[in-house]
């Protein structure tokens, strides 16, 4: 019985309230605060729709990263300069490094210890095609100012691997040369143009072990495309958007006493 009393009482405040407060109360929206909604809404869509249009570059990345998987290894020296059609396959090719103009990747972090990727010229068989490998990581010695010494296979070899594209940007600590063996950043044009060799438009990540073994530790980790991330920023971005509309609307109710 009570609980019927407590029910009907409640549904008669609650109109009331609401009765009252428009009563009492009318929607007066300032010109300032509707630009500042207006404003912040419009950005806050805009960039929204941006991160949404991230997360979907992402996922086709991602499902061409797992259609690759599941597709044959390719042969290298089938393989043309088209960089978005060999985009992380397995690949695999026959022919010799070119040690000479090997280089080494700088300020490269594996398990807490500083070093290089080793990155080699390969020279594809038959012909005068070259494509850089990625031969693994190997740690620095006591100094900075003596590199490591590397072993380079020497004659005619086969690689496996997969290939993949070094981002086009990056952060330069200092002005690279692009001469001389250590290097900031794995730039393909720039390794391109200080060994004067026609390098193909990707880096192969080398996957398989060299016998007699180079000592490189090859621990490729699987890509990550932090489509979590972007779709995360998205409904944060798209949350503001709505607060900003829903507090517009709030602000403006004013009583009418005091637009008198």
């Amino acid at each position: 019985m009570s609980g019927e009393i407590t029910h009907s009482v409640m549904d008669r405040l609650v109109p009331m309230r609401v009765s009252s407060f428009f009563a009492t109360h009318r929607f007066r929206p300032t010109l300032l605060l509707t630009v500042a909604m207006v404003a912040l809404t419009a950005l806050a869509i805009a960039l929204g729709n941006w991160q949404r249009h991230r997360a979907d570059e992402k996922s086709a990345a991602a499902a061409l990263a797992s259609a690759a998987d599941r597709a044959a290894p390719l042969d290298l020296a089938a393989a043309d300069s088209d960089a978005a059609a060999v985009l992380y396959r397995i690949v695999h090719g026959v022919g010799e490094f070119d040690a000479a103009h090997g280089v080494l990747i700088d300020n490269k972090v594996h398990g807490g210890r500083p070093g290089y990727d080793v990155v080699t010229p390969f020279r594809l068989a038959p012909g005068n095609r070259y494509v850089l490998v990625d031969r693994g990581w190997v740690a620095q010695g006591p100094t900075r100012k003596v590199l490591p010494s590397v072993q380079t296979p020497a004659g005619v070899i086969e690689i496996v691997g997969r290939a993949t594209v070094p981002p086009k940007r990056y952060l330069e600590l200092k002005a690279d040369t692009g001469q001389g063996a250590l290097r900031q950043n794995l730039d393909i044009e720039r390794i391109a143009a200080s060994s004067g060799l026609t390098l193909l438009p990707f880096v192969v990540e080398q996957t398989d072990p060299v016998i007699p073994s180079d000592g490189l530790l090859r621990e490729w980790p699987r890509p990550d495309f932090g489509i979590e991330s972007h779709l995360s920023y998205m409904l944060q971005w798209y949350s503001l958007a709505a607060l900003a509309a829903a507090l517009w609307l709030v602000l403006n109710w004013r009583r009418r006493l005091e637009d008198a």
